[in-house]
């Protein structure tokens, strides 16, 4: 007995931590689902409207338009643990007391496995507005990176076992695609897998190139080489019949992909001589080890259907491409500081 009483903290120190393991809840809400914390009168301001035009923006690159995000607000005072397990949450905070200039920070966790919450921070209403405006694009791209990452963890869990095991057959490297992708077709230094559905066909495109210097870096250069490699492995039901790209409809830029440079291509694709066509999305990374490019292309075919998630989907995979001297990177970094906080407990609210 007395040995039963001498254990009994450690005992209940294990309880109450399995009860806070077991019981802390997993987020809720969809891919790319936003919850803004800002009073209804704030959040029809001018200030108010300047974030929710920010979060309002069209995903890039679509043959229609689609939202980025689907957005909710809620009052301030009810933000209580029934919405702060929100998988991601904006919190806005306006008080020229605590913050002298306004500032980004995020939290893993806080309320729920999962969760992203982004505090904005500001001294004033309108240089939250401003602010708002000039840095519309971060937000996008920060909230888009999170969804990005959960995606990436998702897919190193459960995976395309037929792409895993082509890409490194066919190109030496590694990847995770969505486990639909099961179909594929092989070529010289080029592999195309999908899921081979007429609901909403998706698919990979990986193939490689001699690196010749930077200079190839270019939209022109890109195209050119997409062209011709699509012309080659993707025909279409008649000779005359091959994917191409809109090349009105396409623009490159600059990213980091695992710390190292990449070009990102993305835009519209259209099978010439035929009514098909959809949006595309690549990345195109130098493999220094062997002197050569590896591009690796997601694109969707889904007419009369919502191509956002798709897209994305696909897009999320990208990151996951292992060139041979790399190590996997299970996240992609974001640019806003993280703010390390202890997660609150399911009762908290605000």
């Amino acid at each position: 007995m007395k040995r039963f009483i001498a254990l009994l903290p450690s005992l209940l120190l294990l309880l109450c931590s399995c009860d806070k393991a077991n019981f802390f809840p997993k987020a809720s809400g969809r891919p790319y689902e936003v919850l803004v914390v800002m009073d209804s009168v704030d959040w029809q301001a001018p200030h108010g409207r300047a974030l929710f035009d920010a979060l309002d923006t069209d995903v890039p690159m679509l043959p229609q338009s689609e939202r980025s995000f689907k957005i909710s607000q809620t009052e301030v005072k009810n933000f209580d643990r029934l919405l702060n397990i929100f998988r991601n949450i904006i919190i806005v905070n306006i008080d020229r007391t605590q913050f002298s200039r306004t500032k980004m920070k995020f939290t893993r966790d806080k309320y729920a496995m999962d969760q992203v919450v982004l505090n904005i921070n500001s001294p004033s209403k309108e240089e939250f507005r401003q602010y708002c405006v000039e840095h519309r694009q971060d937000i996008v791209d920060f909230l888009t990176k999170m969804e990005m990452n959960r995606l990436i963890k998702e897919l190193k869990k459960e995976n395309s076992k037929v792409t895993k095991q082509l890409a490194q057959e066919i190109l030496n490297c590694e990847m995770n695609a969505p486990k639909e992708l099961q179909s594929y077709k092989k070529g010289k230094d080029f592999l195309w897998t999908s899921n081979n559905t007429s609901a909403g066909l998706m698919s990979i495109v990986m193939y490689s190139f001699p690196y010749e210097g930077p200079q190839i870096f270019t939209k022109e250069y890109l195209v050119h080489k997409r062209d011709s490699v699509m012309k080659e492995n993707i025909p279409g039901e008649k000779p005359n019949m091959y994917m191409a790209t809109d090349t009105l409809c396409s623009v490159v830029k600059p990213i980091v992909v695992h710390g190292k440079y990449a070009m990102e291509m993305r835009g519209l694709w259209y099978m010439e001589n035929d009514c098909m066509g959809g949006p595309y999305v690549s990345h195109h990374r130098v493999d220094t080890e062997n002197n050569r490019v590896v591009v690796v292309e997601g694109f969707v075919y889904a007419p009369e259907k919502m191509k956002r998630g798709l897209i994305r989907r696909l897009e999320g995979s990208l990151y996951t491409l292992k060139l041979p001297e790399e190590q996997y990177v299970v996240e992609i970094t974001p640019d806003i500081e993280e703010e390390q906080v202890e997660p609150a407990t399911t009762g908290e609210g605000k």
